[in-house]
């Protein structure tokens, strides 16, 4: 079993394009912004984002992000910062007609200006009209392959997703009144549920964050709940042969889910097209504790299969992965094979405030974070990795402490030097970012050629304010010991009075870091993921109660993934 890792590892990483690679983690190292409310904690947001391709580049557009970002490889983003379009606003969404980019804001009230450019990377915008008849929350544009343009928008507890075709001959107008086109069905759609893990049932969930797209003859309506402050933070997919329906949904369901892992939620985005045809989602991942609004995004691979039948891959959705540079057919092809080192190793650090201990930077839980104790350059943090490993590559996910930043600037940056070493006396230099000056919060830091260590050591240097803290010092690469076996034992309840929620529970491995379960509505369709780690038991409450399901655990270490249990039918 080790040896044909190894070898899918050698594998990936020629397909892929060896050291030539680009890779991402999720969260997106991108320069979120600190928001201006000075009556609140200082904390960073960004979310509910809309990607267009135009003119050979990528554009991102998020909330509250004082500007947007453009990429030329979906890597690295650069900032643009502009006061010609409502940067304050919730929810922009955007949309390419011919050598133009349109753009529009969401409003719960009245309508803001509909604005164009055709060099968004310049920041200038100008007037299209100055209003839309209705307000319109969460707004989304679909271009049709006839020349058609439609808007798509909701974002309530209590109201649909509507739709409405605009005219292009007429200054954009609205061609009828609002059209109803889905709304929340609780009672048998567990991923609407509320809370963390869908278990808020007597809660009405927030239905918001419309897309479409279209594939071959068939239009795919996103939509996403329950809320975006949840873990469970997720897309559903309606399907029509019209865009404006009438919709029914896809039996596979949700679209994109991901409430396990460091990097929680996957909700309330947008799917889009690269250049190679491969398919993408960016979404919204929740933190959530200094605010609710307290947000990453995320990007993961989407599939469009035979049948049909979209989805989002979210499995390992916070581990490295790698963006082609071809067509992809599987979501197999991304990943270099690097497993998480560092979950609950040991640590020592300089010094610590009271209440955020060291354990937080390895625990793999992003609502929590180690802090030093004070704003002097050379606090650190060392993580004793327990056995010599192969070390690929580092993830540093910066946390505010102490901070009282309110804004963006030209000092938010980060600098600090990392070491690993063998015996942890004699240190050897995995990256010098000592001179750095780029906004890194959620920094990937990749060796070209991989390093063999058992200690890693994190010392900063800068930050933008406050004290050094980490929610996350993650630790990718290959261990040297064995997968976890086949888990055995699995017992399976699925109670006949609430078909939404099936608890799993096996025999605990105590070589396995985590279990990984992927399940679906057919046996050869497990498209949906579920990680749980140090447990040999979960609870998933994002069912269609309709529905028969199909599940397969498999367990995780450093060292690979072991072989998944027997594919469990659950009536």
């Amino acid at each position: 079993m080790k040896v044909s890792f190894i070898y899918l590892w050698i594998l990936n990483l020629l397909l892929i394009g060896g050291s030539s690679a680009q890779y991402v983690c999720n969260p997106m190292n991108l320069s979120y912004r600190y928001r201006p409310e000075t009556n609140e904690l200082s904390r960073r947001e960004a979310a509910d984002p809309t990607v267009v391709h135009f003119k050979g580049s990528y554009y991102l557009f998020a909330s509250k992000t004082g500007g947007y970002w453009w990429s030329d490889d979906l890597k690295e983003w650069n900032l643009v910062e502009t006061n010609q379009i409502p940067t304050e606003a919730y929810a922009p969404t955007a949309i390419a007609i011919g050598d133009t980019m349109y753009f529009l804001a969401s409003s719960s009230t009245t309508s803001y200006p509909f604005l164009k450019s055709v060099d968004p990377k310049s920041g200038v915008w100008e007037v299209v009209r100055d209003s839309f008849p209705f307000a319109m929350t969460d707004p989304a544009f679909f271009l049709d392959d006839d020349n058609k343009l439609y808007m798509y928008w909701g974002c309530s507890d209590n109201e649909p997703i509507y739709g409405v075709q605009l005219d292009m001959n007429s200054n954009f107008e609205p061609m009828s009144q609002p059209l109803p086109l889905t709304w929340a069905r609780t009672m048998q759609h567990g991923w609407e549920n509320p809370g963390d893990y869908n278990e808020l049932t007597r809660q009405a969930p927030w239905i918001e964050g419309a897309w479409v797209t279209k594939h071959n003859d068939t239009y795919y309506l996103q939509y996403s709940g329950p809320g975006t402050e949840y873990k469970s933070y997720a897309d559903a997919v309606y399907i029509s042969n019209h865009p404006l329906g009438p919709y029914t949904l896809q039996e596979h369901n949700p679209f994109s889910i991901k409430p396990g892992g460091f990097a929680c939620g996957a909700g309330h985005g947008s799917t889009f097209k690269d250049i190679y045809g491969n398919i993408w989602y960016v979404g919204t991942i929740t933190i959530s504790v200094k605010h609710v609004f307290e947000r990453r995004l995320g990007i993961y691979p989407a599939f469009l299969d035979d049948d049909g039948v979209l989805y989002a891959h979210t499995g390992f959705g916070d581990y490295p992965f790698a963006i082609p540079n071809r067509k992809i057919i599987s979501p197999d092809e991304l990943s270099p094979g690097w497993m998480l080192l560092s979950y609950n190793k040991p640590t020592s650090v300089s010094s610590t405030l009271d209440g955020f201990e060291s354990s937080n930077a390895v625990d793999e839980n992003i609502r929590s974070y180690w802090s030093a104790a004070t704003r002097q350059p050379g606090e650190w943090i060392m993580i004793d990795l327990v056995d010599t490993c192969q070390v690929n590559a580092i993830q540093v996910n910066f946390a505010d402490s102490e901070s009282n930043l309110y804004e963006r600037d030209e000092n938010t940056y980060y600098q600090f030097l990392i070491e690993y070493s063998l015996d942890g006396k004699s240190w050897q230099i995995f990256k010098d970012k000592l001179d750095g000056l780029k906004d890194t919060p959620h920094d990937l830091i990749v060796n070209v050629n991989p390093v063999r260590a058992r200690y890693i050591r994190f010392t900063g240097k800068y930050v933008p304010d406050g004290y050094l803290a980490l929610s996350g010092l993650r630790v990718f690469g290959i261990g040297s010991g064995v997968t976890p076996n086949q888990p055995a034992e699995i017992e399976v309840d699925r109670p006949w009075q609430d078909k939404r929620k099936v608890t799993f529970q096996w025999e605990l491995d105590d070589n396995a870091t985590g279990y990984n379960i992927r399940y679906g509505t057919q046996k050869d369709k497990l498209y949906l993921d579920h990680m749980v780690m140090g447990t040999n038991e979960v609870t998933i409450r994002s069912l269609n109660a309709a529905l028969p399901y199909y599940f397969t655990i498999t367990g995780f270490n450093e060292n690979g993934l072991g072989k998944p249990s027997e594919i469990i039918e659950v009536k």
